[in-house]
Order: structure tokens, then C-alpha cells, then sequence
């Protein structure tokens, strides 16, 4: 690998990981407020399998020696009040949340995939990670959707706002 492909990979690597670590955070402080209700097992499932995503990119970046985003508790704070938020807001606009978020990683996700395809000499366990995570996420998009989650009375600005800022964070945190 040259020390430019090195280098994105270290920021795709570094940016999955905060990405997942916000991810994770959305989902505690949606289970703060809705984690009794009917899309508390719904929440629990999506909330198990983003730990998961994080604990695969922790290990990624502890094994090829990369430093997490110095942003970390920014989106620590900031993932668990968007999900508190949302969830404050009914069940549909929690679900609204994870879909702006899903289809956003989804793009993001894809977008990776691309780019690697093109890179020689990846290791094959990011690829597969990144897939994985990529099929889940897309996962958790639909069974937002099928919670009714784009009848939410203000989807469409919610999501645009979500969406920008989720794209905001990407770009931050591959580079810092």
C-alpha cells in the first residue's frame, strides 16, 4: 500500500469508528425515553448490532495502529442527544432518525466499497466489515421504515437536518 492509500484507509477506518460510536449513542438515548415501548425490542436489536460495528472498527483501528477522531466526545454527547431528542418526539420521529442516519452511512458505506475496490492490497477483513456493517445498517433503515418512520409529521425536515448533519460529521471526523 502507498502512504497515500494508507492514509485513506486510516480516515475511512477512523470515521466508520466514530460513526458507530455515534451510532450507539443514538440508540442509548433512544432507549432512555422509548426502551418500554412497543419499538423497545426493535431499538435493542439495531442498539446490539451497532456495539458490534463499533467493536469491529475499535479492533480495526487497535490493529493497524490508527487514533480515533479527537472529536469522539463531541459525537458521544451529541449521538445521545439526537436519540433523546427523536425518541422525546414519538416513536415515528425516533424512527424517521434512524432512517436519515441509515440512508446517509448506507451512501457513505457504498461509497467506501468503491473506493477500495479500486485500491489494491486491502486486507480482506475491511471489505468484509464494511459490507457487513452496510447490510445491517440498510437493515435497520427498512425496519425504521416498517415502524411507519416517513409518516412522522415532520420527516422531511427532520431528515434533511439529520441527514446534513450526519454528512457534516463524516467529513469531520475524517479529518481530525
Amino acid at each position: 500500500m502507498t502512504p497515500l492509500e494508507k492514509h485513506h484507509l486510516h480516515r475511512m477506518l477512523r470515521v466508520n469508528q466514530a460513526g458507530e460510536h455515534g451510532a450507539v449513542r443514538i440508540y442509548a438515548g433512544q432507549k432512555a425515553v422509548l426502551g418500554d415501548s412497543s419499538i423497545g425490542a426493535e431499538l435493542d436489536h439495531m442498539a446490539i448490532q451497532e456495539q458490534e460495528h463499533k467493536q469491529l472498527f475499535d479492533s480495526l483501528l487497535v490493529h493497524h495502529k490508527i487514533r480515533p477522531t479527537v472529536l469522539s466526545p463531541i459525537w458521544h454527547g451529541a449521538g445521545y442527544a439526537l436519540g433523546f431528542a427523536t425518541a422525546l418526539m414519538g416513536k415515528k420521529a425516533a424512527m424517521a432518525c434512524t432512517v436519515a442516519v441509515e440512508e446517509v452511512i448506507e451512501k457513505h458505506y457504498q461509497d467506501q466499497l468503491d473506493t477500495l475496490q479500486k485500491t489494491p492490497n486491502i486486507p480482506e477483513e475491511i471489505v468484509s466489515t464494511i459490507r457487513k456493517c452496510q447490510a445491517e445498517e440498510i437493515e435497520h433503515k427498512d425496519l425504521a421504515i416498517e415502524q411507519e418512520a416517513k409518516s412522522f409529521k415532520g420527516y422531511k425536515p427532520l431528515s434533511f437536518a439529520i441527514k446534513t448533519g450526519a454528512k457534516a460529521a463524516i467529513w469531520l471526523s475524517e479529518r481530525f
